[in-house]
């Protein structure tokens, strides 16, 4: 069975890295997981503010972006989001093919 990786890249607000870290590894990442994703890695360029990660799903790209539609809406993502202020200044977001 195919396996899909998403590059997600995050621009941060330099003074606010820490509480996006901290949120993202207690709030975000764990509803992620929860909903059936697997976290590849994640790295934090402090120097830049730049937050790298990647997930997850073992389908092929259109099954990826289908249940990647259902987390953007889902109760998991939406309790993580709510109360937390604006930290990412840009976000992109790709598949990519995992080598080696």
């Amino acid at each position: 069975m195919p396996r899909t990786v998403q590059l997600r890249r995050y621009t941060v607000t330099p003074e606010l890295v820490d509480e996006f870290l901290t949120w993202w590894s207690d709030r975000l990442l764990p509803a992620r997981i929860a909903f059936g994703f697997t976290l590849e890695f994640a790295v934090m360029d402090r120097a830049s503010s730049v937050f790298t990660w990647a997930v997850s799903l073992p389908t092929d790209a259109a099954g990826f972006v289908a249940q990647d539609e259902e987390w953007a809406v889902s109760p998991g993502r939406m309790d993580a989001l709510r109360g937390t202020r604006q930290r990412v200044v840009a976000m992109e977001n790709t598949l990519v093919e995992k080598l080696g």
